[in-house]
Formats: structure tokens, C-alpha cells, sequence
């Protein structure tokens, strides 16, 4: 059953920011992106290279790896270009007040 995981406040990101939320109790590093107002939630590490996609760079809906440049779209968790092929988890995103949260886990 999933859970609602606390995230960010809202009014602690601007609009075209990433933020990397580590959930210590679940050995988990989760990516918040708020784009046009919206938030959404996927899987901080890259599917090819293993490493935290907050670390690269957030065009619109489009999160770029620093590693190898793939990209993966942050709404469906789609990879987008290459080398990246397999996609991102993503998670159901909850705004209560000022309050972000996701539903992790099955």
C-alpha cells in the first residue's frame, strides 16, 4: 500500500527548479520538480548512468543528465534521448496547503 512521504514546502521552490529529497528510512533519493506552477516526482538517480539527475539541468518539462546528456521527461518519466532508454519511476504527487507530498511504494 502506498504511503504519503512529506516532500517540500511549496513556497521553498520556484517555478523551473529540481530538488533532491532523500528518504533515508527507505534508502531512496527522490527528484521534486516544479514546472509551470506543477509539481511532479520521479526517481533522483538516471536509468543509464547512475547518477542524480537534479544534478544536471531542467529545460521546461525536460530533465538533461550530467553524466551522458540523456534526458528523460519529468510528467510521464519517459526517456527522451539517448543514451537513456529505460524510464524514470514516477510518483503520484499530492499538494495540500503549502505542503508537497508523494505516494510511495506499492
Amino acid at each position: 500500500m502506498a504511503e504519503k512521504i512529506f516532500l517540500v514546502r511549496k513556497s521553498d521552490m520556484n517555478d523551473g527548479s529540481m530538488r533532491q529529497v532523500c528518504l533515508a528510512e527507505k534508502n531512496s533519493e527522490l527528484a521534486v520538480y516544479k514546472v509551470k506552477g506543477e509539481f511532479y516526482v520521479t526517481d533522483d538517480l538516471c536509468t543509464h548512468g547512475m547518477v542524480a539527475l537534479t544534478g544536471g539541468d531542467l529545460e521546461g518539462t525536460t530533465v538533461y543528465c550530467p553524466l551522458h546528456g540523456g534526458a528523460f521527461d519529468v510528467c510521464t518519466g519517459k526517456a527522451t534521448e539517448k543514451p537513456c532508454t529505460t524510464p524514470l519511476k514516477t510518483y503520484e504527487v499530492v499538494v495540500e496547503a503549502d505542503d508537497v507530498y508523494c505516494m510511495y511504494g506499492d
